[in-house]
């Protein structure tokens, strides 16, 4: 019997190597496809689309936000892999009686890679999981040697109300790997309207592809009314996505930028 401690402080403990993983999060899927678990992912949400063949291979059990207990019952688990933003505290719960159910809570580039480094060991993929934590470090120094100029910048993810996001964000952590300086001081995802917005004078505009499907239409209206110096519709997986994406993210934003 093994002991791991998560990411929020939670001890879980597990009798021998996990064959039969539910993953809750879509960046954690692809994750475990990334350190070879092909074999043993049954179960993912909707939202996983990374791999993509997985949606037809991999019983889907729900949303991140609305996972089917029953379903996930059925399944059988050894180990449910969530987070502690992305699912509800409750279902959760609830599932902690079914498996054990290990959480990240990744708001920083560092945690990001121990969530890395913990997944590997739990899953007895320790070498896949070192070997992809060097290369996301490596991509990252090789963004920092670019020396991107500085600029102070605002990250969209929602309209109607308009939702940005705020300093204690992982997005806000990836934006500053780009030497962009959020503009915005309010933690997690607060509402703003776009006169607030333009007196904070961003030089950038950046808004997402996700949650929120942002249009060209979109950043003009927007652009227009806060003036900014450039605007740009952006891959939202590469900023919100933690896990094995962020070696893609690091490389991607020094072509981009």
């Amino acid at each position: 019997m093994s002991t791991f401690v998560d990411q929020v402080g939670r001890s879980i403990e597990i009798a021998a190597k996990p064959i039969r993983i539910i993953s809750t999060v879509p960046s954690q899927t692809e994750l475990l496809y990334d350190l070879g678990l092909q074999e043993y992912v049954v179960g993912i949400t909707a939202y996983c689309v990374h791999p993509k063949h997985w949606l037809a291979e991999k019983m889907v059990i729900g949303g991140t936000k609305d996972l089917q207990i029953e379903k996930i019952k059925n399944l059988n688990p050894d180990l449910i892999i969530g987070n502690k933003e992305e699912n509800i505290k409750e279902q959760i719960e609830a599932l902690s009686s079914v498996c054990p159910v290990w959480l990240s809570d990744v708001e920083t580039i560092e945690g990001a890679l121990e969530m890395v480094t913990q997944l590997g060991a739990i899953c007895q993929v320790e070498d896949k999981a070192a070997t992809l934590r060097a290369d996301i470090e490596k991509a990252r120094q090789e963004l920092a040697a670019k020396k991107l100029p500085k600029k102070r910048a605002a990250y969209f993810i929602w309209k109607n109300p308009y939702m940005l996001a705020g300093s204690d964000s992982f997005i806000s952590r990836m934006m500053a790997e780009c030497r962009f300086e959020n503009v915005i001081a309010e933690k997690r995802y607060p509402e703003m309207t776009l006169v607030a917005l333009k007196e904070l004078k961003p030089d950038l505009l950046l808004l997402s592809s996700e949650p929120y499907s942002f249009t060209t239409k979109d950043l003009q209206e927007i652009a227009e009314q806060v003036n900014p110096t450039q605007s740009k519709i952006v891959d939202g997986e590469m900023f919100s996505w933690y896990g094995s994406r962020m070696a893609k993210a690091f490389r991607f934003f020094a072509r981009i930028f």
